[in-house]
């Protein structure tokens, strides 16, 4: 009987102890406690302060919020000008006075940023076709699209210019993995407008840029849209970008998905080369030039002979990412136009050295 006793009040000291540093989280809703238990009147009497108190005597680490994905966020969120870099692009648009140049760029881990008329609506060309990417995700996240689900070419979306899906019969089908891919890899027009449709048609897309905040991002017209009438800007491509790369956007796998599709991308000739001009890296084959420097971009072009754009996610050595876009409007197959592109890759090379690695102690 003593033996019992004395189980029966250890039991019931420890019981009391473990309740008691239990109440604050029941307190803040973080725990729930049987209903039988939590009526108990001491543990009603637990106050908000003693709660409060219990949860600031734990040391804890800042971390970075998190975005609806539950993923580290570095939002689209500029908060101090590069001066610098921006009047830099100003004096080299400044040059070519006859071409309408577009440049913006932001660094997604600390908010600084460099602008030159970056909010211009101008002809997108096939730099449009990264924000169509980002739509078509969306509804897979939705449940609305499978990734392999079949797509059917019809007359209609039949587009000229790059691509081969237009050489095949009508009633062809593909998977929607392969027309996204296509689109981006080799900038597949027909799979481009199978990829519009796919989303709910130009209207339906149209809306969906505009709650995205991309407001100069409009589909007026099928591809290969050589009269330029579909519009971006510079800085509706670098949000558009950094949406997903942040997770605001899509879902972990999606996001994947996104980053995968654009490392396909065979076109490397205007952001990838200038920045390694910048970086002072040998002419080449920019990727793996890159590479060697710790740098990767990926990246999307446009091309339509009056208008060239090329906008992308570049990883720096250090782990921080940017973003930018660059659209240029000029005379046609004007080499100066894709020459500026490259010359504005190059000035921000020295905003994206990395930082240095602390010493170890």
């Amino acid at each position: 009987m003593t033996r019992l006793i004395l189980i029966g009040i250890a039991l019931g000291v420890l019981s009391g102890s473990a309740l008691k540093l239990l109440a604050p989280q029941v307190h803040q809703q973080q725990l729930a406690l049987p209903e039988w238990l939590a009526k108990q009147p001491w543990i009603e009497s637990i106050s908000p302060k003693d709660a409060n108190q219990s949860k600031s005597s734990v040391a804890t680490t800042p971390l970075a919020p998190l975005s609806k994905t539950g993923l580290p966020q570095h939002p689209f969120a500029p908060q101090q000008e590069i001066t610098a870099l921006s009047q830099r692009w100003i004096q080299q648009a400044a040059t070519q006075p006859d071409l309408q140049v577009s440049a913006y760029m932001l660094i997604l881990d600390n908010g600084r940023f460099a602008q030159m008329h970056a909010n211009r609506p101008m002809p997108a060309a096939s730099s449009i076709k990264t924000p169509i990417l980002l739509a078509v995700l969306e509804r897979i996240d939705q449940g609305t699209l499978q990734w392999n689900e079949p797509l059917t070419l019809t007359k209609e979306l039949v587009g000229g210019g790059a691509g081969w899906m237009a050489s095949r019969p009508l009633g062809s089908r593909f998977p929607t993995y392969e027309v996204a891919t296509e689109m981006i890899r080799v900038s597949d027009n027909s799979a481009t407008n199978l990829m519009i449709a796919t989303a709910g048609g130009q209207d339906a897309i149209n809306a969906r840029f505009q709650a995205l905040d991309l407001p100069s991002t409009v589909v007026k017209n099928w591809l290969p849209d050589l009269d330029g009438t579909n519009t971006t800007s510079a800085r509706d491509l670098s949000r558009t970008i950094a949406l997903v790369d942040s997770g605001e956007s899509l879902a972990p796998r999606s996001r994947d998905l996104f980053r995968e599709v654009m490392a396909t991308s065979v076109t490397n000739t205007l952001l990838p080369t200038g920045l390694m001009r910048g970086l002072g890296g040998a002419q080449g084959a920019p990727d793996s030039a890159l590479a060697r420097k710790g740098y990767r971009v990926f990246n999307k072009t446009g091309d339509i002979g009056t208008a060239y754009a090329d906008a992308g996610l570049i990883e720096l050595p250090d782990g921080r990412r940017a973003v930018a876009g660059f659209l240029v409007k000029g005379p046609f197959n004007d080499p100066r136009s894709t020459e500026m592109i490259r010359q504005l890759a190059a000035a921000m090379a020295p905003h994206l050295k990395p930082q240095p690695a602390p010493p170890k102690p």
